[in-house]
Order: structure tokens, then sequence, then C-alpha cells
């Protein structure tokens, strides 16, 4: 039985399915973790096990024990009053993945315990704050951090009302639900938990373990990450019809939101000089979610791909805030320049499916690109450019003074470009 751990019995007393309810974090920093069955009750010999069946299997793997090189706590908990359990294995984040001048402590980070753990356990635990003894004083609140938590924590706490709803409505994804989201105590652990399984491979040695400390540490270090998350989860819940308001939809099923998500950690990993690993990861992306977007293009904020399939933005394009892109859009280069060679995308742009805009071409604030439009020029703030090749709507046609990439209008150009109204 694990430290801070009891038994919970399921089922009648003829078949007893032993469990592991964690009350606690275990205080050894490398806890004896089963190799291949999570559900067992790590007893003490074959004939200790409570499990009439298959006790001699399930003790022989639990004897193949190994130590793992990160702290893990097993968790079985019912997500409601339903008669089925969830196994979630959760495991601290190795900050150290992703470093930083100054990395949050928390409050069960597992201490070394012996000499020989020392080196380690060193990579496991999380760093206190670094202190200065010059510092007179703790720094002022950032009052914009502190606008970008209170959003999060909203968003957070909407999500989490969906997934009960859903895990209690839905008793086949009530596992998945709980899982993903409801075993998490932050939208940041959440995602990481969520991208880590999606993206995990074993081609590429990229295990879901090694993407989950990866994604929990760059967001713990960048909190402009979870700022973005959540800013594009709230406008995909304004502009996509199709996901109704529910974020937690978009969280889970959204391929789009998943890829922006994943490149901003790439992005982080190429601004670093990680370039393999970041590269590694867009592959892993590309080949998941069919979206292509290269580490070293810039990514604002509250942005929606909508459908996604077949995105392509290069290395050198800029896609500004507020910008909504739907599917089999490219943002490539010529072929013919080097360097500096893909667009700059603006401020609340919309660009319609199909839509390939090339070279280092400028798109205004708020312009938009009509469906299957080929740009090889620059577009001016507010202008409309359709066709192949694309000719200039000026003036545009913004709804209630909203950008394009808020009101997601594709077809009222239309009536304005005579040659091709029938």
């Amino acid at each position: 039985m694990p430290p801070g751990g009891e038994q919970l019995n399921v089922g009648d007393d003829e078949t007893r399915h032993c469990r592991v309810v964690t009350l606690g974090v275990a205080p050894d920093p490398n806890p004896l973790v089963s190799v291949g069955y999570q559900g067992c009750c790590r007893p003490e010999s074959a004939a200790a096990c409570p499990q009439p069946r298959c006790s001699s299997r399930r003790w022989i793997t639990w004897s193949k024990r190994v130590r793992v090189p990160r702290h893990r706590v097993h968790h079985t908990t019912p997500a409601s009053s339903s008669d089925w359990l969830a196994d979630v294995s959760v495991s601290t984040p190795i900050y150290s993945l992703f470093p930083r001048a100054s990395r949050p402590a928390t409050a069960t980070s597992p201490a070394s315990t012996s000499p020989a753990d020392d080196d380690e356990t060193s990579a496991m635990t999380t760093a206190q704050p670094l202190q200065h003894e010059h510092d007179p004083s703790p720094p002022e609140p950032d009052a914009a951090a502190d606008a970008d938590d209170e959003e999060e924590s909203r968003v957070w706490s909407q999500i989490k009302a969906e997934a009960r709803r859903d895990a209690d409505g839905e008793p086949a994804l009530a596992s998945f639900v709980y899982a993903t989201v409801l075993s998490h105590p932050t939208l940041a652990g959440s995602l990481a938990f969520h991208l880590a399984n999606k993206l995990a491979s074993s081609s590429t040695l990229l295990s879901s373990t090694l993407l989950y400390d990866l994604f929990a540490a760059a967001h713990a270090a960048r909190p402009d990450l979870r700022a973005a998350a959540a800013a594009d989860l709230l406008a995909a819940g304004a502009r996509d019809p199709a996901c109704a308001g529910r974020l937690s939809h978009c969280l889970l099923d959204y391929k789009g939101f998943l890829a922006v998500q994943a490149h901003r950690v790439a992005h982080a990993l190429w601004a670093q000089g990680r370039r393999a690993l970041a590269l590694a990861l867009q592959s892993r992306v590309a080949e998941v979610f069919a979206v292509d977007i290269h580490p070293a293009a810039a990514v604002g904020s509250g942005v929606l791909l909508d459908h996604a399939t077949g995105v392509v933005i290069g290395e050198t394009a800029v896609v500004g805030d507020g910008v909504s892109i739907l599917h089999h859009v490219t943002l490539g280069g010529t072929g013919e320049a080097v360097g500096d060679r893909h667009p700059k995308v603006g401020d609340g742009v919309l660009i319609g499916a199909g839509a390939t805009i090339l070279g280092n071409v400028r798109i205004g604030a708020g312009a938009k690109i009509g469906a299957g439009s080929l740009v090889l020029a620059d577009v001016p703030p507010g202008a409309t450019a359709v066709g192949n090749p694309a000719r200039l709507l000026l003036g545009g046609d913004q709804r209630g003074g909203a950008p394009a990439g808020e009101s997601m209008d594709h077809a009222s150009f239309m009536l304005e470009w005579s040659d091709y109204t029938i």
C-alpha cells in the first residue's frame, strides 16, 4: 500500500476489485510505480492479493517494479456519484526542462531522501524563487498580469462547469473528461495533459510524460502563454457558431486551438535556441493536426484557426491579435526570396478558406481576404481582397464597426463586386 493511500473495495465480497485512493502526496521523491498494471493495490506477496482471479499476474507485475525519474502519485477518484472510477497519473513538472530566472515553488515539492538521490532529484524538484538581498521590497503587483489571471480563472471555471455536465450526461466520456479536465486544478495543467497525450509518439520517443513536463514547465515560466490560451478559447466561443460558446468543447476537440497552443511552446523553444526540439514538435503537430506552423513564426493572441486542416504558416510570417483563419490557408513565400519572405498579417484580419498569401506582403488591420483568393501585394487596412489574382475593394464592409476577424462575414463583399455577382 503506498504512503498516503487507502484501499477502496468496489463490488461484492466474492469479486473484490482493489483500488487505491491517494489522500496526500507521498513523501518519497521516487516512489515505486507499477510497470504494467496501474489498478494493482501493491500487495506484499501473491498470497496477500485480495483479487483471487489474477493475484499471481498482478503481484508478479508489481514485484517487477522500477524507480521512475520523477515524482508520481497515483489517483483513483470518482468524478461523480456514478459507479465508475477513473485512473489518472499526475506528474510534478520538471521545471528545468524550461529554464527561467525564477521558478515557482510548490507545497508538494519532494525532497531528496539520500545523498545518492541528490543528483537524480535535483532536476525533479521545483526550485525556490530566487531571493536577492539587495531588493529593498517585493515588486509592485502587475495590474495587467492580475487581469490575465482573473480572465484565465473565469475561463477555467466555465470549462469545469461544462465538463461536469458532460461527464454526468455522457457516461462514455466521463472517464476521459475527468482525466483531462476535472482532475486538474488549472487550465494550464489540463492543457499540458491533453496536448501531451495527443502528441505523444513512440517513433520519436516523445513520451506523454516528457511532453507533459515540457508544456507544464513552459506555462509556468511564461504567463503570457496561459493568457493567450484563454484568449484563444474566448475567441472560438465568440466567433465560431459550431462552438456555441462551449469552451470545454474547444479545449478538448478543436485541433486548431490545440495546434496553436503547441506552436507557442515550440516558438518559445526556438527563441531559446532549442531548435531541434522545436522542429520535432512542429513535425509532430503537423502529423497529428494537419497544421504546419514554423516554430519561428510569431502568432498573436485571440487567434482562431477554424477547422484548421491544411493551414501552413511560414518561418518569417507574423499573425496579429484577433485574427481568424479558415482551413487550407497558406501564408508562404514566393520561392524566389530568402530571409524575411513571408506575409505579415495585422490585427483583426479575416482570411477565408483556401486563400493563399505569398511573399513579404502586409495585410492591414481589419482587412478581409476572400475565400480562394491569391494575394501577392499589400492589402490596406480595412480593405477586402478577393479573386485570383486578388483585386481590392476599398472601404471595407465591417458590420457594426467590428473588425473582419471578429465579424466572420465572408460573403457581403460579393454584393460590391458586380463582375462576380450572378
